[in-house]
């Protein structure tokens, strides 16, 4: 990767840990639908549920996570990120039952988000755009209190984010992302979405530095789009070590014209 690439990076694996600061414990349920911020910045972003204990990040921190973690999640979508930092759930045979159960929360999903073809629609039911500002291939609209309620049921109807990417008008709808605790088994994934038909992801072992020195860090090394993949290499750099940093996610593209690109990954 050239210099200006692992910037971008740099500037997406601090989103995915900052808006996370947001945790699903105990929030209140938002009045028109409206969604919370992290304390009181506003770091919007695709939710795998709540951060890491004890990563409490200052305003520095904060605004380097957003931009570099944005950036991991989008390499990693489309297949540039290393894989250590990502774990992937392993494919099982398909039974005709999970082919039957994909093809109708395809259907149900492609029904629930349809009206938000007009993203303002979606805006006004309490999605908000992850990092607007952040030239994207693909932006998540999330509703935190859909996030919420992922972590404790599972609605095919009720996607935590909502998949455009941008148009001279505004914004194309293409899909949308369920999550999943990080606590949740294969078996407990599977129930939601089958294995067998489509693959769960999780940003894994994420090395950042002290918060001293996020200034000055060497964005090759650290984030989730950085060398660094072990708790060894990661103490040796002076760094911070997370096995893992959000839930569980996976996009389902229910507009597409076949169930391998409707649960392409």
């Amino acid at each position: 990767m050239n210099v200006h690439t692992h910037r971008t990076f740099a500037l997406l694996t601090l989103a995915v840990l900052a808006a996370s600061a947001w945790s699903p414990a105990a929030p209140r349920r938002p009045q028109q639908a409206t969604t919370p911020t992290s304390q009181g910045h506003d770091h919007d972003m695709p939710p795998g549920m709540n951060m890491p204990p004890g990563m409490n990040m200052g305003p520095t921190e904060e605004n380097h996570t957003e931009s570099d973690a944005m950036s991991a999640m989008q390499a990693m979508h489309h297949g540039l990120m290393d894989e250590s930092h990502m774990r992937m759930t392993p494919p099982r045979p398909a039974t005709p039952q999970d082919i039957a159960r994909a093809d109708q929360l395809a259907a149900t999903l492609k029904e629930s988000i349809a009206r938000y073809k007009d993203y303002r629609v979606a805006l006004a039911d309490g999605y908000r755009i992850f990092a607007p500002n952040l030239p994207q291939p693909m932006y998540h609209f999330t509703n935190y209190w859909n996030g919420f309620l992922e972590a404790i049921t599972f609605d095919p109807a009720r996607p935590t984010s909502l998949l455009y990417v941008k148009t001279k008008d505004g914004y194309e709808l293409i899909g949308a992302m369920y999550t999943a605790p990080k606590t949740d088994t294969l078996e407990q994934l599977n129930e939601r979405v089958p294995l067998s038909v489509a693959s769960w992801h999780a940003h894994t072992n994420l090395c950042l530095p002290k918060a001293a020195a996020m200034a000055n860090a060497d964005w090759k090394k650290f984030g989730l789009a950085g060398s660094i993949a072990t708790p060894e290499a990661c103490a040796q750099a002076g760094g911070r070590f997370y096995p893992q940093i959000f839930g569980w996610m996976v996009h389902v593209y229910p507009f597409e014209n076949s169930r391998d690109k409707i649960f392409a990954h």
